[in-house]
């Protein structure tokens, strides 16, 4: 018989919106490719769309995608955790004891907290005064919070500086907090301690917070003493950059994040604590044979965000499709788009397009741009149905399922 040219080996490591677009793209283009897709929960839960769940305007089930979808396409979907990446000899460890070869390695390992850089808030802290920025048990611990809390109380947000995933979204949760007390709590307020003095889309969130929610929302930046430096826990209580203690009737920290850990033990994260990736392809710049993508990665000006991850997963397996067919490298081109809703019917956006300039990416001049100020209401109606639509579309798109 004539000998069978051997299958290209693709492990995907992390089912979220960078990994399970790059494992349903590789096998939508080369039908021949084994793709094996390892990824801890049955089905994964989204942070978009994560606040709405908060505001009472989603159900959980909503927001959890499955794979058989994946799986009928033919990825070979492994639900374990991969514990040790050996780069050299191209091998992956899982916590069961496998071991999955590869020819190509694509990580999407989302974020994981940087413990212990606040003081007082490490994993015990975070089952007492959650953070909720990994969506899970976390988002559903801190609803029942929101829940149990007394009308007239005060809900605390800490939002760190420097990068974190999804830059509007603490923000955006303001608003749908806002939302849930305004229909249930009325007489509660929100704090919002800040570790920075701007952020994504300020004009428009603080626009939309008064005009929905009155003087609900207090937001404190880093010159008005808004950075935590110290966190009970148990007592519910910050303590700021200048000495100022605040006590909360339920607490939310974010703390400061990194890649996942398994970027790290794979070697392709820097000082910083997020992956270096080269911008025409996101390949490492630290580690050959392995592309990173979404949240771990350092991709600035592009943000943190799901529809980010999915752009730079279609870039990626377009570049390893073209390596290994022997073919020219294709240009890369890359797009944002961030919907943000403060309340029923009132949406904002943020959108922008990026280029690889060398190994940088950089933003497209005049390109993008954020919704406007002082827009009628017509106009936010149309940008929460967008954001509806877009949610809906970018699920079946990489799920299967909306």
């Amino acid at each position: 018989m004539r000998a069978q040219p051997a299958r290209h080996r693709i492990l995907v490591v992390g089912g979220g919106f960078g990994g399970a677009t790059a494992a349903r793209y590789l096998l939508k283009r080369d039908p021949s490719l084994e793709v094996t897709l390892v990824e801890p929960s049955q089905s994964y839960v989204t942070c978009p769309f994560s606040n709405l769940y908060l505001g009472g305007l989603r159900d959980w089930d909503s927001l959890a995608h499955g794979f058989d979808d994946l799986r009928a396409l033919g990825v070979r979907v492994v639900h374990d955790r991969v514990e040790a990446i050996d780069a050299e000899k191209r091998q992956a460890a899982l916590s069961d004891g496998t071991r999955i070869n590869w020819d190509r390695l694509i990580l999407s390992p989302g974020i994981d907290i940087r413990w212990g850089t606040l003081e007082g808030y490490d994993e015990a802290a975070a089952e007492l005064t959650p953070h909720a920025w990994k969506a899970g048990p976390q988002t559903q611990l801190l609803q029942r919070q929101l829940a149990e809390m007394p009308d007239g109380g005060t809900f605390v947000m800490v939002i760190p500086e420097g990068a974190y995933r999804c830059p509007p979204g603490p923000y955006e949760r303001a608003a749908m907090v806002a939302h849930y007390f305004k229909t249930h709590k009325p007489a509660s307020k929100i704090l919002l301690l800040d570790g920075k003095d701007q952020f994504s889309k300020q004009g428009l969130f603080q626009q939309g917070w008064k005009a929905l929610y009155g003087e609900m929302i207090e937001w404190v930046g880093l010159s008005g003493d808004g950075q935590v430096v110290r966190v009970d826990a148990r007592a519910k209580e910050v303590e700021t950059a200048f000495g100022t203690v605040h006590r909360a009737d339920v607490l939310n920290v974010i703390p400061p994040q990194q890649a996942g850990l398994i970027a790290a033990q794979a070697g392709v994260t820097d000082a910083s604590g997020w992956a270096p990736v080269k911008g025409g392809s996101f390949a490492s710049a630290l580690v050959e044979g392995v592309h990173v993508l979404g949240d771990a990665t350092i991709a600035s000006p592009m943000p943190k965000s799901g529809f980010a991850a999915n752009t730079q997963a279609k870039v990626a397996v377009a570049v390893i499709l073209a390596e290994l067919a022997g073919a020219p490298i294709p240009e890369a081109s890359y797009a944002n788009t961030c919907y943000s809703l403060i309340g029923p019917g009132y949406g904002i956006s943020v959108a922008g397009v990026y280029r690889a300039e060398g190994d940088a990416i950089v933003e497209v001049p005049d390109s993008g741009g954020v919704s406007p100020l002082d827009a009628p209401a017509s106009f936010r109606e149309a940008e929460a149905r967008y954001g509806e639509g877009w949610y809906a579309s970018i699920c079946r798109d990489i799920w299967g399922s909306a």
